[in-house]
């Protein structure tokens, strides 16, 4: 199991707008297979689970580690995880988070919530993150070595770093009494 793969898509998740069907299916772009198996329930499901998980990127964001605990318990309280042993053969066996008559969302919550479990007691219970990027609230998993990622993707870090180099210049402009 890639854990950090599975936190990830914890992250993407949250961030995720979902509105209809379509949605879910854009979501799962990466894995085609399981859009045949979408059925209503999953979006309703997964929509209440949004709400549920951001708070947990919120509190990590504040530096707020025993509420990041709290949080994750209480959600792998409420969405127990059912893990079981898959493969063809006794070479290929390998561990699946839910069992196979797992829904779609009973699926993605598994993963999300055993990834993010995973990376808090690992790496650290601040590695989940929202955005600090003006206008952007959307979250991240930090899997930086020195802990430094801030941003949820390099178009936003990209934004704020202009944003930051042009109010520099403005105020060095400023300060020599030249009009910016």
């Amino acid at each position: 199991m890639d854990f950090v793969r599975y936190a990830e898509r914890g992250a993407q998740l949250v961030n995720h707008a979902m509105g209809g069907a379509d949605d879910l299916a854009d979501l799962l772009a990466d894995r085609d297979w399981l859009v045949p198996r979408l059925a209503d329930r999953d979006g309703r499901v997964l929509r209440r689970f949004q709400r549920d998980l951001r708070p947990v990127f919120e509190a990590a964001s504040a530096g707020q580690e025993q509420v990041v605990v709290d949080r994750l318990n209480a959600l792998l309280a409420k969405h127990p995880v059912t893990p079981y042993i898959a493969g063809h053969d006794a070479e290929s066996w390998h561990l699946h988070v839910s069992d196979k008559a797992s829904s779609v969302a009973d699926l993605l919550i598994a993963e999300a919530l055993l990834g993010l479990a995973v990376v808090v007691c690992d790496v650290g219970a601040t590695r989940p993150g929202v955005c600090q990027a003006a206008g952007c609230d959307d979250v991240f998993v930090d899997t930086s070595p020195n802990r430094s990622r801030r941003y949820c993707s390099e178009r936003c870090s990209s934004r704020a770093n202009v944003a930051a180099y042009r109010a520099r210049r403005k105020a060095e402009a400023s300060a020599q009494g030249v009009s910016a």
